[in-house]
This record gives structure tokens, C-alpha cells and sequence, in this order.
């Protein structure tokens, strides 16, 4: 995947990050390299024992200060408005509660902080790839993919969770090779404010 283009998909995903990071889902470290000099602490949570042990690794050899940290996507083990960004890559597919998860990344981000965003998505509403995901989904898909799904609104889930959505750039990946899981976006958005102050 990283050959096909992954690994310049990541090193956009990071590109201009500073301050404190914390990555959601962080699996094997496969982004830590990516990190630019300007972020000084990587808080990667993850909450598989073997992941995160590979990631623990491989934080040891890479110029950037990563914590390998254990928790989930939907309870982050992070202080309320204690971190500058928040790096989503390859996981909202499979966190149980996506809304959830969105959540507690608005609830680390300091005011103005951003969420990056590397994520596989639904396709077109109506398309014959639509209703392949759409059976996917209903079938063996999650179940041998890690409990991924290939069929959610991404986009739109970030959008609706206290986020304004700056940057978006939307590509099948791998290139030439559909699949069910082929459509992605890449992005940057902004923590917002409520009326009542952030959320």
C-alpha cells in the first residue's frame, strides 16, 4: 500500500502539524516517521496489546517524541483541550461509535485545533459501489476486516461533530483496483464553537 502511494498520502496527512499531537488508533506506528520537527509530543493511543507493543518499537526510532499510550477512539486517555491536532488515519472505519470517537476528539482539541483526517468512505449515494458496501457491510466484511466498514459517511460524521471541514480532497485508493473500501478522503478540519462556548 505504501508503494501505491500510501506513504505520500500520510506525509500530506502531517504536513505543517506543530505543538502536541495526539493520533487516534495509532496501530503499528506506521505514521510515526511523518511527524514534521515542529510537533513536540505524540500521544498515539492505541488499544491493541500486540499493536501497540510494535508501536512502542518503533516510536524509538524516529526523531519526533511519541507516547505509545493504551485506550480507545471513544475514551481518550487525554486532558480536555490539551492537544494542538488530532490525527484520525485509517480508523473511524472501525471504532464502534463513530460520533463517540468524533467527540472526544473535539473534547482534546484546544480551541482552533485541527483534526487531520486519512479515512476510506462511503461512495456515491446510488452507485453500484454504494450498494456493494452496502452488502459488505451486512456480511462477512466487518468481521474479517477487523470490524471495518466501508460503507460510512465520514465527511459528513466530522462535519456534524463540532468540526468545519477546511480541507478536503477526495480519490479512490489503490489507484486502478476498486474495491469496496477504494473511495477515500484526506483533510484537514477545525474545532468550532457552539453558541455556548466550545463544545
Amino acid at each position: 500500500m505504501d508503494r501505491q502511494g500510501a506513504d505520500e498520502h500520510r506525509r500530506r496527512l502531517m504536513d505543517g502539524l506543530s505543538g502536541r499531537v495526539v493520533e487516534v488508533g495509532a496501530g503499528e506506528g506506521g505514521n510515526f516517521a511523518h511527524y514534521p520537527a515542529e510537533v513536540s509530543e505524540v500521544v498515539a493511543v492505541e488499544p491493541e496489546p500486540y499493536l501497540r507493543a510494535k508501536a512502542s518499537s518503533r516510536a524509538q526510532d524516529v526523531t519526533v517524541s511519541v507516547r505509545v499510550v493504551d485506550g480507545s477512539a471513544e475514551r481518550l486517555p487525554v486532558e480536555d483541550r490539551s492537544a494542538d491536532a488530532v490525527v484520525a488515519s485509517l480508523v473511524l472505519c472501525s471504532v464502534t461509535d463513530q460520533q463517540r470517537a468524533l467527540s472526544e476528539a473535539c473534547r482534546v482539541l484546544r480551541p482552533g485545533g485541527e483534526l487531520r483526517f486519512y479515512e476510506h468512505v462511503a461512495a456515491p449515494g446510488g452507485s453500484r459501489l454504494a450498494r456493494v458496501q452496502r452488502v459488505a457491510d451486512l456480511t462477512l466484511w466487518p468481521l474479517l476486516m477487523g470490524g471495518c466498514h466501508v460503507g460510512r459517511d465520514t465527511a459528513t460524521a466530522i462535519a456534524t461533530a463540532g468540526f468545519d471541514i477546511e480541507e478536503i480532497d477526495r480519490f479512490d485508493f489503490p489507484p486502478d483496483q476498486p474495491s469496496p473500501a477504494s473511495p477515500h478522503i484526506l483533510g484537514r478540519a477545525v474545532r468550532v464553537a457552539n453558541e455556548g462556548g466550545m463544545p
